[in-house]
Order: C-alpha cells, then structure tokens, then sequence
C-alpha cells in the first residue's frame, strides 16, 4: 500500500527528537519513501494519523503518557496501519518486542548503538518500513486455533537428516504455528528468521514454551540432533558444519549478507554443501530474494525443497523468488508444511 505519489508515507512515532529527526533524514533519503509527520507520543500520533493516513508507522515502545505496546494494542483494534516497532532492546525488556509482535507489528528493530551500526540500520530500516507497507494486516493475525501438537516419541541421539527453514516479516506467526506439528523424533532444525539481537533469545524461549520440542537459540559447536530446534542469534550467521557422523551448529560472526545477518542464503548454502539430499528446505513468508539462491543450492544438492503458498504469506517475496528461480519443488499452505515436510522425510529414507 502506497500513496498517490507511489511512495510509502511513514509517520515517526518517538519521544527523542534526535531520534525522530535521524529517522527523518535516513528514511527521507530513500525515493521510495516519504516522511509524512513525526509525533513525541502517542496522543499527537494518533491525531496525526487521522490526518495525514500514512501507510507505515515506525513506533517506539518507551514513551511518555502512553507506552508503545498500549498504543500498539489500542492501534490495531480500531485503526491497523502496518507498524515498525524500533526501541532499545535489551535482554530485560525483549519480552516487550515479542508482545508487539504478537500484536500485529509487522518488525522490531534496535535502535542504533546497540546491536546495528548508523549505516546497517539504516539499511534495515528501510527495507523493514517497505516490508511493512506490502504486508497483508490479516495475515499478521492468527490464523484460528493453532494445529495440535505432533505425538512424542523418544529423543535418539544422532541423525543424518536436517531441516532448514528461512523466514523474515510474518514469520514469528507462521514457526509459532508450524513448530508444535513436528514430533519430538523430527531432524534437528535450523531456523532463521531475521530479526535484532537479544530478541531472538526470548523468541526462541517463547517458542519453547508452544511445542514439545526444544527450542533454543543457537550456541556455536552444539549437536544438531532430532527434536531440538536451533534458532539463529539476531546478530550472527548460522550454518550447518559436520564432525564424522554428527553435525554441528556453527554460529559466527561476518558481514550482511543480502542486507541480513543472519541470512538465510548462509544457512542454506551451507546445508547443501554439508547435508546434501539429506536435508530439507523450507522458505516462507518474507520481503525481498533472501534465501532464493541457497534453496536452489539445497535442491541441486538433492535436498527436497518446500516453499509457504502466497494466500498464506504475510508477505509473498522470498517464496516467490524462490519459486522463480527454480528452487522449489513443492508448495503448500502454512498449516500444511510439517505434514509435507515429513512426507519428504520418509521418501527420503524410503529411497536410501
């Protein structure tokens, strides 16, 4: 959703005049975007709204007179307006970010200082604000009840099998609803959803919590085993690295890697390099090409490949591209991953 100009209008919603007038100037650089207002508090924002109706709000959650998570709350039961949340995460307050986007924000970002440089945040800053301009606000809701949770069965102690999953903007929603259909006796599972420092932490623990599966965010040199799901750091790369019969989480440090780190191109790459056809790669819902290159690597390595469908998609761009590029073999519904991806696993043994 755009403006007549066909530019994304963005409304600044921050207590900091420093922080309003650098948001200004950052965003305002970019021609497919334009600066409608700022406002110091929710009060004045939701005044602004109603005049200027912009298509995308940047929303901190530490305000006066009202905080950003009740404003947030309040936002999208009467007005829902694709919505950024950017504050200053930290370990103690994460929890706050998780509950924005449990809300129906569309991305949380750090401010800069903490986890991102001025030019990397930037960079995130902008794509995030044209993420959410494209985003379908429904689907950032939940989708009805969540499926129910696969059987348990007991945990062994290796595997020579892998699942890699890739997502960014609506993919807190879509693992929270996929993750509790795999059964405990599932591949290891390598996932990277783009998101800040700090926060991935608390999403994985939330994650935990929802499923039988141990869910945890991943520690460089941990066994990649079945039932335990490893959730990349919001400020390192994850890849898959192998030790005789048993593999391996590697989480390093790097650069931006098509402007994310973590990139899902690194997880994927690597799973075809070590994994090959004894790995599977999911892509869902997400803004841009990320992931499309590496997932047509894990299929030329033999690997099954399984992409969101674009009428479940928060947003239909890493799936699409994927698509296009030829690294998809099979596509299906949000709901329907775990039991496509299971049934790629036992064709999988089946043929070996």
């Amino acid at each position: 959703m755009t403006g007549a100009s066909g530019k994304v209008r963005v409304l600044i919603v921050d207590d900091s005049a420093v922080v309003r007038n650098i948001f200004s100037r950052e965003l305002g650089k970019d021609p497919g975007i334009e600066v409608v207002g700022t406002a110091s508090n929710p009060y004045i924002a939701r005044n602004k709204i109603v005049q200027l109706k912009p298509d995308v709000l940047t929303l901190d959650v530490e305000m006066p007179r009202m905080d950003g998570i009740t404003f947030l709350r309040k936002l999208m039961h009467y007005n829902p307006i694709p919505t950024v949340v950017v504050s200053s995460l930290t370990e103690a307050n994460s929890p706050l970010a998780l509950e924005a986007i449990q809300l129906g924000a569309v991305e949380v970002l750090c401010k800069p200082g903490s986890a991102y440089t001025v030019g990397d945040m930037r960079t995130e800053l902008v794509d995030k604000v044209k993420a959410a301009a494209m985003v379908r606000l429904d689907r950032l809701k939940s989708q009805g009840p969540l499926p129910p949770a696969a059987p348990t069965s007991a945990m062994t102690r290796t595997t020579n099998q892998i699942i890699a999953i890739g997502t960014s903007t609506g993919g807190t929603e879509a693992l929270r609803r996929i993750l509790p259909a795999f059964p405990r006796s599932s591949p290891g599972i390598l996932v990277v959803q783009h998101m800040p420092e700090h926060f991935t932490r608390s999403f994985a623990n939330s994650l935990n919590r929802g499923s039988d599966l141990d869910v945890h965010e991943a520690e460089d040199g941990e066994s990649v085993v079945p039932g335990k799901v490893l959730i990349a750091p919001g400020s390192s790369h994850l890849l898959l690295r192998r030790s005789g019969a048993n593999y391996l989480a590697r989480v390093k440090d790097g650069p931006l890697v098509s402007r994310h780190r973590p990139s899902v191109d690194v997880l994927f790459k690597s799973v075809a390099g070590v994994a090959g056809a004894n790995a599977i790669g999911v892509i869902m819902t997400g803004m841009g090409s990320e992931g499309a290159a590496g997932l047509k690597e894990m299929r030329d390595a033999g690997a099954a490949t399984i992409s969101q469908d674009e009428a479940t998609c928060v947003v239909y761009g890493m799936p699409k591209r994927a698509v296009e590029e030829g690294g998809v073999q099979e596509t299906v519904p949000l709901d329907e991953i775990p039991a496509a991806v299971l049934r790629r696993l036992a064709d999988c043994k089946a043929a070996g």
